[in-house]
């Protein structure tokens, strides 16, 4: 690996990280994770029929093994509830509630000042080039990323 390649890469995770701290911060205040606010934004876009856990998995921003804790979490503090299929009673449907819909209410206008202020430090070519690189990363392949600078 290149040393530009291995600077790139560790600049990645030091924005990946800053950044994270940022949301992490917003959802703390709300007594939630940010995995936790992920799941109650997917639940909100199946409102008011929700998803299956498995559903939850696939639509995730990132891999948590944990789903069904993280829910459980969400559940014991009232912003999601669980039923049971009509169809399969094996199946549960997770939903969000009146609480976790009125929570994604208040912290969104806190996630997009984040965005906001994150959006201020990059131009649109930027912002386009960047999302063109991790999709690249993403996707594991190994053509070389060319950008005329």
């Amino acid at each position: 690996m290149e040393n530009i390649t291995a600077e790139a890469v560790m600049s990645l995770f030091v924005a990946a990280d800053t950044v994270r701290q940022r949301f992490d911060k917003v959802c703390a205040e709300y007594g939630i994770t940010h995995t936790q606010y992920n799941i109650l934004r997917i639940l909100k876009s199946a409102y008011p029929s929700g998803y299956p856990r498995c559903e939850i998995m696939v639509r995730m921003i990132e891999r948590a093994p944990d789903t069904t804790r993280l829910l459980d979490r969400l559940e014991q503090q009232d912003l999601v509830e669980r039923v049971r299929s009509a169809e399969d009673k094996r199946l549960s449907i997770a939903r969000i509630t009146q609480k976790g819909l009125v929570l994604l209410d208040e912290a969104t206008p806190r996630f997009h000042a984040v965005w906001d202020d994150i959006s201020c430090k990059m131009s649109r070519a930027e912002s386009m080039m960047l999302t063109e690189i991790c999709s690249k990363l993403s996707a594991g392949n190994c053509k070389e990323i060319r950008i005329d600078m």
